[in-house]
């Protein structure tokens, strides 16, 4: 299982881009937290770039996104509940 970071910029504010945000938590065990408002960390078994495939079916041609890989070397400003939820689930 591997731990991702995705972030996107989504270009056109008035559509709606739900199912973007639906399509990166399927790609997840069910263990995903949103930080911030363009930015999700999810589990996974999947790799980057089925990931990645995933988002692309969900957005505009012009929207932009990653799909990183990421280990538990973090540091930030975030709500504590937020960094409770990581390390209890994420970083273990």
């Amino acid at each position: 299982m591997t731990t991702y970071l995705i972030s996107y910029d989504l270009m056109d504010k008035d559509k709606n881009y739900d199912g973007v945000a639906e399509a990166i938590k399927s790609c997840s065990t069910g263990v995903w937290c949103r930080p911030l408002a363009s930015v999700f960390l999810i589990e996974s078994y999947l790799s980057a770039q089925e990931i990645s495939n995933a988002i692309k079916a969900k957005v505009d041609a012009d929207d932009k996104w990653l799909v990183i890989e990421v280990k538990n070397n973090k540091y930030g400003v975030l709500k504590r509940d937020m960094w409770e939820y990581m390390n209890k689930n994420m970083f273990i």
